[in-house]
């Protein structure tokens, strides 16, 4: 029997709450270090459910498994059943997207799935089916996004924003995460946040082979 909101809510308190005493500890503390403000076990508590992204970050950085849907083979995991009507699923693909020389990835497997309330990604016009999830290496984007993170990726946004950042298929067919800037029409440069990745450009027929995959509109840090 699926469960309702408050359900989920008194589930999650109690999880989250053991969770705090094993790590030993403050919900101050967690909060900040996970959404970088004091609001977010404060929320829990008072029975505000946040979005299953927070909660996959949070449970990873207090150190609980967290499953959602009916695949887990181990019956001690909490499973929850989600309202399709709240929340949507995007796929996550075993693919990497490099901030650093480049990964090679051929074709994407996909390998689950992770629940976005369906509000949020509205207000972002993200369309679900349109999104992926891929997980990020290499450093080049450090502080921003360190490796390991996952990001969300809005595969219908493919036209450069300047300054924005992109995952692409590069002129050598490697797919790299990097700010992109189209400089004029034949030049397009590939900026890190790391100061110590230098800038790179792709100019004539190398920037007409840069293959835009989609724009990154939401990074989760792993705390591993």
């Amino acid at each position: 029997m699926p469960l309702n909101n408050n359900d989920i809510a008194l589930r999650i308190r109690t999880l989250v709450e053991g969770g705090l005493v094993a790590k030993g500890v403050s919900g101050r503390r967690a909060s900040i270090d996970v959404v970088g403000h004091d609001g977010l076990i404060r929320d829990i508590r008072a029975g505000r459910l946040p979005g299953i992204d927070k909660l996959e970050v949070l449970f990873a950085y207090l150190g609980i498994g967290f499953h959602l849907g009916p695949e887990t083979v181990d019956a001690g995991s909490p499973v929850f059943e989600i309202d399709g009507d709240d929340f949507a699923t995007v796929k996550r693909v075993g693919a990497l997207a490099s901030a650093g020389p480049g990964a090679l990835n051929g074709d994407a497997e996909v390998i689950g799935s992770m629940a976005f309330r369906r509000d949020w990604l509205r207000e972002r016009g993200i369309k679900p089916e349109k999104a992926l999830l891929v997980t990020v290496t290499g450093d080049s984007m450090k502080p921003s996004i360190s490796p390991g993170d996952l990001v969300l990726l809005d595969q219908a946004r493919t036209e450069i924003v300047n300054g924005a950042p992109f995952i692409f298929v590069d002129a050598d067919g490697e797919t790299r995460l990097k700010r992109l800037h189209r400089l004029g029409r034949n030049t397009v440069a590939l900026v890190s946040d790391n100061p110590d990745h230098p800038p790179e450009l792709r100019n004539g027929v190398d920037a007409e082979r840069v293959k835009v995959l989609g724009r990154v509109v939401w990074s989760g840090h792993n705390w591993e």
